[in-house]
C-alpha cells in the first residue's frame, strides 16, 4: 500500500482548520494540531511560500487563505453539475416511495424543472422535464422563495400579479410574505393542492458551497396517498435527498 507523507497531512490539517475561521495564529495552531511549534513554524513558512496563507497585515504571527485556495475551490465548484449529482439521488427517492420526485431552478418567478422520476402508480403526478409553473404556486418554488432577503422577494413579487393555478393557491403578496417566514422557520415547503388541486408535495432546497439555495428537491403524490403519516415519512426522504444532493453540491451544513 502506498505510504501517507505526514508532512503533507499535517500540512491539510492546517489548511482545513480554517474552515469558519478567518485568521489563525501559529500558536493556536499548534494548539489545535497539538504539534511542536517548530513543526507547525516549518508547515506555516512553506504554506505562505507557496501563497496558500498569507500573514495578516501588521501581525505576521497571524495568518489567512490564500489566494490559491480560493482557486482550487472554484476550480472543483465549476465541475460540479445539478443534473448529474442530483439524477441518482432523485431516482433512489423515487424508488424509496414509489412517488414523483422532482429537481427545480428558480428562473424569476417561475419555476423549471431539471429532473423528474415518476411513481410506478397508476393514478400520479403529470409534470415533465423543462416544464414551467408559478413559483408562489409549487413547494418547490415556495422553498426557493424563502431563501431570499426581503429586497430580493420583494423585486420577484413587484414583477405582476401573483395568477392562482387553483382556488387554494397564494395570490395575495402580503400573505404569501407571511406564509414564507413559515417556510423559512420549517426549512420545508408543502403544496396544498395550489398547483393542482388532486395533489400535494413537499420541497426542500438543495445548497451549494456558499449556502445559497440553488434548487429544490420535490415529492409529489395524489391526494388519495398523502395521509400525516405519508407526509411525514416523505418529508425526512425529501430532507435527506434535499441535503446529499446538497453535500455533492460542496455544501456543509452548520451544526446544530
Amino acid at each position: 500500500m502506498p505510504r501517507v507523507v505526514p508532512a503533507v497531512n499535517r500540512a491539510l490539517d492546517i489548511l482545513e482548520l480554517f474552515l469558519g475561521r478567518p485568521q489563525l495564529s501559529a500558536r493556536e495552531v499548534a494548539e489545535r494540531l497539538d504539534l511542536p511549534r517548530t513543526t507547525v513554524h516549518e508547515l506555516l513558512v512553506t504554506l505562505v511560500e507557496r501563497s496558500y496563507l498569507i500573514s495578516v497585515p501588521g501581525q505576521p504571527v497571524r495568518y489567512r487563505l490564500g489566494m490559491p485556495v480560493f482557486q482550487l475551490g472554484a476550480a472543483f465548484a465549476g465541475r460540479l453539475d445539478l443534473v448529474r449529482e442530483a439524477q441518482g439521488v432523485t431516482r433512489d427517492v423515487a424508488a424509496a416511495c414509489d412517488e414523483a420526485v422532482h429537481v427545480a431552478v428558480r428562473d424569476g418567478a417561475d419555476v423549471i424543472y431539471l429532473v423528474k422520476v415518476d411513481s410506478t402508480h397508476p393514478v400520479r403526478m403529470v409534470s415533465g422535464v423543462g416544464l414551467r409553473l408559478p413559483a408562489h404556486c409549487t413547494a418547490v418554488g415556495k422553498i426557493l422563495l424563502s431563501d431570499l432577503d426581503p429586497a430580493g422577494l420583494d423585486a420577484v413579487l413587484e414583477k405582476g400579479v401573483l395568477a392562482g393555478m387553483t382556488r387554494d393557491s397564494i395570490t395575495d403578496p402580503d400573505r404569501l410574505r407571511a406564509h414564507l417566514e413559515g417556510v423559512r422557520a420549517e426549512g420545508v415547503a408543502t403544496d396544498v393542492g395550489e398547483s393542482d388541486s388532486a395533489m400535494r408535495c413537499v420541497a426542500a432546497a438543495i445548497r451549494d458551497h456558499s449556502g445559497a439555495a440553488i434548487a429544490a428537491m420535490s415529492l409529489s403524490a395524489p391526494v388519495i396517498r398523502w395521509t400525516s403519516q405519508t407526509q411525514a415519512t416523505w418529508t425526512e426522504l425529501v430532507r435527506e435527498g434535499a441535503a446529499t444532493v446538497s453535500a455533492r453540491m460542496g455544501y456543509s451544513a452548520p451544526p446544530r
